[in-house]
């Protein structure tokens, strides 16, 4: 299996969940008794008019945040919509024995979003589709259900390299092989201490997640919009400013990502990717004063970032 190789290569870094539940992942019947067949579905999650991507990526004053992270936490919209389905298939087919998941358990989405004729593993190991891309959200239904299985779909990648090519730390090791110790995505939500200095500058301004490796790939230029309103932007997140966002309070940090998937990270985290973003940003008095401003009020781990930030602009 795949990911017994990914594991032993210690690929998944902080994540030992990966590791601790990597048996329930390739059994379903094992984590939901009485499995016998799993309903994949994917959602798109691009809504509202975002600002362009690349143009947030190039401007060192703003703040880039993955592009499904800018609205409402997924996990939540996506859970009452698989309910919701869930619902509608049982007033035809009966009671059934069912459990909804999106990223939630040990459950090997790609792998059964491919089955499931969804799309194919793309070489950035996120699941694609010719119709839509990559940006969109996978949920699955493990039911008890004796349902008719769909094929498999051809892979489409053909010799294409443009998300191996782009990725700022070089992370995917190799086609469909990503090493999440160096993936910005993992840096800056799964890693709970200090960011390996190597990393920093490759960071740039992403200061949740990452999307390059999406972003140029060809494919994506089919991604459909979603009409889905608690994807739509909050609090400007998609052009934000990095000098704005550093003077946010916990209070503040709480309050206004109530509901979103960032909030998860917690303040001091934030906090560590802002210092790092804005030791990237071009040198100037506000930057400087940002950065001057945390470093006798937060904790250890944050210090450490904003001494590495000042010392970009101090030099």
């Amino acid at each position: 299996m795949r990911l017994a190789g990914w594991l032993d290569k210690g690929f998944h870094g902080e994540m030992h969940y990966m590791a601790k539940h990597a048996a329930l992942r390739s059994k379903p019947e094992s984590l939901h008794p009485g499995t016998v067949n799993v309903i994949s579905v994917a959602m798109n999650y691009l809504a509202g008019n975002p600002a362009e991507a690349w143009d947030v990526l190039e401007d060192p004053e703003k703040a880039y945040v993955s592009r499904y992270a800018l609205g409402r936490d997924y996990h939540k919209v996506l859970r009452k919509k698989l309910g919701m389905l869930a619902q509608r298939i049982e007033a035809h087919a009966g009671q059934f024995n069912c459990r909804v998941f999106t990223d939630s358990a040990p459950v090997m989405e790609v792998e059964l979003a491919g089955n499931a004729g969804l799309g194919w593993r793309g070489k950035h190991t996120l699941l694609l589709n010719r119709q839509s891309g990559s940006f969109f959200f996978l949920g699955e239904i493990y039911t008890s259900l004796p349902l008719v299985s769909d094929a498999p779909v051809e892979n489409h990648c053909g010799n294409c390299t443009k998300c191996i090519d782009i990725c700022p730390t070089g992370a995917i090791v190799a086609p469909y092989l990503l090493d999440a110790r160096r993936c910005i995505s993992y840096l800056t939500i799964e890693h709970h201490g200090a960011i390996p200095v190597e990393f920093r500058k490759a960071i740039g301004n992403r200061i949740y997640g990452c999307d390059d490796c999406q972003l140029v790939c060809p494919w994506n230029r089919f991604a459909k919009m979603s009409p889905e309103s608690d994807f739509a932007v909050r609090n400007d997140l998609d052009r934000v400013d990095l000098v704005a966002l550093s003077y946010w309070s916990e209070e503040e940090f709480n309050a206004k990502l109530e509901g979103s998937a960032i909030r998860r990270i917690g303040y001091e985290r934030w906090l560590r990717n802002v210092a790092v973003a804005l030791g990237n940003a071009q040198s100037s008095e506000p930057v400087v004063s940002a950065l001057k401003y945390r470093l006798f009020q937060a904790s250890e781990l944050v210090r450490e970032h904003v001494l590495w930030a000042l010392a970009q602009h101090l030099r």
